[in-house]
């Protein structure tokens, strides 16, 4: 599991805000995916094919490709070799290391892991597909789903790989029958139902003959999907990034001893998550010491924001106590903080694991002492993929659930929230050799490997066995049709500053043009959607969640969604924005900005009475804080501006936008 990354992230502070636009946006985008399936299955041809087909190999290499396949006596062009570098793997015609390629095309960049299919190669799969936003699982026409197949599928789930992609190959030798591929279909379907794999996509493919890899077949009529580079190209991954939970472990501190930066300190370290700005209301871990962030510095200068992968250093506004190994987060959205947790570790040593051994856990910047390691069960991943429930240690290759404890506490998110602060290594102590990869599971005890042969236990972005049913009418089509698009107009503010009054008036406005819109008020929606939710931090997360997706709905519909919502936390708000950005929806964040003082005097509800009287807890502004927006699309002044006038605002910035 790779526990910290490399790349870096300094960017021009004139540039710095265009790449973060350009996040969600799919030629910017990086895809890193895994070629998987048992052996012989054509994931090296593959990977060769899309190279080839894609103009991605260079001459020389292709001559030298020429030449080896006749010299192995094969009387066609051996695209695996393009792959399969190791001369043990271009002997045997398998696939034993991970190889990793990179091609690019005019609509996105990719990193690919041509995995083993072997069994005793689980560990070098395991490694291959830790860092994968997708994995493509290949399966022969001829032998349908096996084993291996099903092992594949599986670990993939357990690293909480988004999209997988079941590439049924060698169509060519079953005449491209339809019937074989459905069945294939059919049962792989069957044994996906008992993962948590949100998203799976199959594909008929020839890897040898190039049908359905980069060009449309003409030999597979009936399949009426899109080729697998297309897919690779188009699939959305810009939502699966964690931009909302801030989480950025200090790799060092920097304390330059001489010039003229004598009094400088700041905390440098790679962003894990969220996004990060300057006024930042902070928790530093495991101290608990609290600041807000003064600056955001690069190589290059500061930075208005930092976000994930960017490296920066941190410059906070009181001198507290941080140092390597200490992670800050949002002071209202922290990590877990414990000395034990249960995770999933794949055994990577031929000596296997002995509880009485000496071992250390790597984990993001720090670095315990195991002090006590019980293995829960291991999995015997075999057809049937059950648990051995009287393991009691785990050997090479083998994946097993592990509760593990601590000689000083971590601070962690499940793997499932966030991939760096949720994976970790093993470390023999005595010989210093990385003996295990790990990823943590849910923060509660009785979640299961991670929805794995198990119900789901956790709310998620999607319920599993659950695919998003397209249509043949396109968002393109529909607006076409309907001669506008949708959006989202978000108003946040103190309770009693005016936002649903500013938000009703916009809508009658634009529904008078006959302009399609649609309010939906915080109060109204808790009469029925969210009527199940109370004021905790958590249920006031979820109610800005379940808002932002009914609003989704409404703009890809062409609605403009006019959301009065006080929405008091800064990271709920990003989600929102974040949701609609993977979609190429247009978001815009409206402040009504009222002061404190003329909200309570307004005070419709009479909400801040009853606050100020204690016959109510966590009001907004009075017993929970208020986090204004950084840089919001408008701010609207309801003590020096009319009502009309606030709404002609809104409407010019709507019309700024191309919406109406």
């Amino acid at each position: 599991m790779t526990v910290s990354q490399s790349q870096n992230g300094h960017l021009p502070l004139a540039a710095e805000q265009d790449v973060f636009h350009k996040l969600s946006e799919r030629p910017a985008e990086l895809l890193r995916f895994a070629t998987a399936g048992s052996v012989d299955d054509g994931k090296s041809t593959l990977i060769g094919r899309l190279l080839y087909d894609s103009k991605q190999v260079l001459s020389d290499q292709l001559e030298h490709v020429e030449q080896t396949s006749k010299q192995m006596g094969s009387d066609f062009l051996d695209l695996s070799l393009l792959t399969d570098g190791l001369r043990a793997e271009r002997e045997q015609g398998i696939t034993i290391d991970v190889a990793y390629r990179y091609f690019a095309t005019a609509q996105r960049r990719f990193i690919i892991a041509d995995t083993p299919g072997h069994e005793q190669y689980t560990r070098n799969m395991v490694t291959g597909a830790s860092t994968a936003d997708l994995a493509i699982v290949l399966i022969d026409a001829r032998k349908g789903v096996l084993a291996q197949s099903k092992r594949h599928a599986f670990i993939s789930s357990l690293l909480g790989i988004p999209h997988l992609v079941v590439c049924v190959n060698k169509m060519d030798l079953v005449d491209f029958d339809e019937g074989v591929f459905a069945r294939i279909v059919e049962d792989f379907d069957r044994f996906a139902a008992r993962l948590e794999i949100s998203d799976v996509t199959f594909i008929p493919i020839s890897a040898l003959l190039g049908d359905n890899v980069v060009e449309r077949s003409e030999s597979m009529p009936w399949y009426q999907g899109p080729p697998l580079l297309y897919h690779l190209e188009h699939v959305h991954i810009a939502s699966d990034r964690n931009l909302i939970d801030v989480r950025f472990p200090v790799q060092w501190v920097i304390r330059p001893r001489s010039g003229g930066m004598v009094d400088y300190r700041a905390y440098a370290g790679q962003v894990a998550g969220g996004i990060i700005r300057p006024g930042d209301e902070v928790v530093v871990l495991p101290s608990g010491q609290r600041s807000t962030v003064a600056g955001i510095d690069t190589f290059d200068g500061p930075v208005r924001e930092a976000f994930p992968p960017m490296s920066v250093a941190l410059r906070l506004a009181d001198d507290i106590d941080v140092s390597r190994g200490s992670t800050i987060a949002r002071a209202h959205n922290q990590p877990v903080l414990a000395n034990s947790f249960e995770c999933l570790l794949c055994w990577m040593s031929e000596q296997p694991l002995t509880p009485s051994r000496r071992y250390l856990v790597k984990h993001t910047t720090r670095t315990v002492g195991v002090s006590a390691l019980d293995v829960r069960y291991k999995f015997q991943l075999d057809d049937e993929l059950h648990r051995d429930e009287g393991a009691t240690t785990l050997e090479l290759n083998d994946l097993g659930r592990v509760h593990m404890e601590f000689s000083s506490p971590l601070v962690f998110d499940s793997y499932r929230r966030n991939r760096v602060t949720g994976s970790l290594i093993v470390i023999d102590e005595a010989s210093n050799e990385t003996v295990a990869a790990g990823v943590i599971l849910d923060t509660d005890a009785d979640a299961e490997a991670q929805g794995a042969l198990a119900e789901p236990q956790t709310k998620t972005e999607c319920s599993p066995n659950v695919r998003w049913q397209g249509s043949r009418l396109t968002r393109e089509c529909r607006w076409e049709y309907l001669g506008h698009g949708g959006a989202t107009v978000w108003f946040t503010g103190l309770p009693g500053a005016g936002k649903s009054t500013i938000a009703a008036a916009v809508e009658e406005r634009l529904v008078a043009a006959g302009r399609p819109a649609l309010l939906l008020d915080g109060d109204n929606l808790r009469h029925g959607l969210n009527g199940d939710l109370g004021f905790d931090e958590a249920a006031r997360a979820e109610n800005v969640r379940r808002t932002a997706h009914v609003a989704r709905l409404f703009a890809e519909s062409g609605t403009i969604a006019l959301v009065s919502l006080v929405s008091p936390y800064a990271a709920d708000r990003e989600s929102a924005a974040a949701l609609h950005a993977a979609e190429d929806l247009r978001f815009i964040e409206v402040f009504v900005s009222t002061p404190l003082e003329q909200c309570e005097q307004r005070d419709p509800k009479g909400l801040y009475a009853r606050a100020r009287a204690g016959d109510l807890q966590g009001l907004t502004g009075v017993g929970s804080p208020y986090e204004a927006p950084f840089s919001p699309d408008l701010v609207l002044h309801t003590c020096a501006e009319s009502v009309e006038a606030e709404v002609e605002r809104v409407l010019e910035t709507l019309a700024g936008h191309g919406l109406i």
